[in-house]
């Protein structure tokens, strides 16, 4: 009865709010991940056999508090829940448990679990890391990626940050409107990287994405006025926009400029725009404003030619003096080569190496500017390294089109003339 892909896609969605909500049961950070696991464990057993709960999230809640419930029961607040058999069933008996659940806001818990990660106690790096295993499930191997650091250099991070909050260091209560500001940018940083997990990736992985924007949405009803807040909203809008043109019938990523533009999401964009054009009327520009007027620059284009890519460059490069970044760096390097050509994009992409020598994407424009530039073996052997980086299938797959072009490409060079 359960589709497995679709259990674990659910299970990935749904583990944020669980941890959330049993944190706020347990007040224990071990204890509410060792009862979601639990639960999970559980769900993968009973599950493809019952068919889906209606409410997922509201299914793991339950059944980890029930599962963690037996070393908690000196806590009298904790209450007794349904036993398994009725949780399982899909009829109204599930209803009820599923409604004093939303009762309790365990929807928004997430949003304060966020802010309880992203306490100043704890260094910034380890704010976010946390907040990312913590919050949207991420492996040690993914945030590793996100940071461009080691696996283990990681893996001390999260350990230090999980240790520190284990001590009692770091209070599990939500945090004030004075604390909530001042905790504002790690918060919106995790969000768009949480986003940014689920939109290099298709299927269940870019679940992330929506509950990216339903944080951002929250988070932006906490801080009405916070321009930044607006523009990073935009730019997760005006990206999600595009989710359904990014990827083709077998999984392969479409590059911008040839996305089949009538299947863009009008709303999102609608949306997006206004947003963005109402944060820059606040005149304090920053970093995602100016990553969401990029994107605003993209959609507002009917055709890939009409792009205005000069302006594009030009607020990369403001980008550039507002936040510092090699990524920033590679990303501008793809708009001058629109307005400068090839050649003049790979001086600016040359300096990189060494700081994105792991980085998928620093290869892949790389090779893509060499093979424009008619230097073969060389954009080969860039493609073959960012083959070897690529963390999904997709992006996998994308590369490959590039050396079958460059195999064609070869094969008629060796032919008669």
């Amino acid at each position: 009865m359960g589709d497995p892909a679709w259990i674990h896609a659910t299970l990935a969605g749904a583990r944020p709010q669980a941890v959330a909500a049993l944190l706020r049961y347990f007040r224990n950070l071990d204890a509410a991940e060792e009862a979601v696991q639990d639960a999970c464990l559980r769900a993968l057993k009973h599950w493809p056999d019952n068919g889906p709960p209606r409410d997922p999230v509201a299914w793991l809640v339950m059944v980890g508090r029930n599962a963690g419930i037996d070393g908690v029961r000196r806590q009298r607040r904790l209450t007794a829940l349904p036993d398994e058999a009725v949780l399982s069933d899909l009829e109204d008996a599930e209803a009820d448990a599923a409604e004093r659940l939303d009762g309790a806001h365990y929807r928004d818990d997430v949003l304060r679990l966020m802010f309880i990660c992203c306490h100043p106690d704890l260094p910034p790096t380890q704010q976010i890391a946390l907040a990312l295993r913590i919050v949207s499930g991420l492996s040690v191997k993914q945030i590793a990626r996100v940071f461009l650091v080691g696996e283990s250099a990681m893996e001390q991070r999260i350990t230090r940050a999980k240790a520190r909050i284990a001590a009692g260091a770091v209070p599990f209560e939500a945090p004030g409107a004075v604390e909530r500001a001042e905790r504002l940018a790690a918060v919106a940083a995790m969000l768009y990287l949480v986003f940014t997990e689920g939109y290099s990736a298709a299927g269940e992985s870019a679940r992330l994405c929506e509950e990216a924007i339903r944080l951002a949405r929250l988070l932006l009803r906490l801080f009405p006025a916070e321009p930044e807040l607006m523009g990073l909203l935009a730019l997760m809008l005006l990206q999600h926009a595009r989710a359904a043109a990014r990827f083709d019938a077998q999984g392969a990523v479409v590059l911008l400029e040839d996305q089949d533009r009538r299947l863009w999401n009008r709303p999102l964009i609608t949306e997006g725009l206004a947003l963005i054009d109402k944060a820059m009327r606040h005149r304090t520009p920053g970093a995602y404003q100016i990553q969401s007027a990029i994107a605003a620059l993209h959609v507002r284009a009917e055709r890939p030619q009409e792009t205005d890519w000069a302006q594009i460059e030009r607020l990369y490069l403001a980008l550039e003096r507002l936040n510092p970044s090699p990524v920033v760096t590679l990303n501008r390097a793809v708009a001058v080569s629109k307005v400068a050509g090839p050649e003049a994009a790979l001086a600016v992409v040359a300096p990189l190496e060494g700081r994105l020598s792991g980085y998928f994407y620093f290869h892949g424009v790389r090779g893509g500017l060499l093979l424009q530039l008619g230097r073969r073996r060389e954009a080969r052997a860039a493609f073959d390294r960012a083959i070897a980086l690529a963390s999904t299938a997709a992006e996998a797959a994308h590369i490959r089109m590039h050396l079958d072009r460059l195999e064609r490409e070869a094969a008629g060079d060796a032919g008669p003339a």
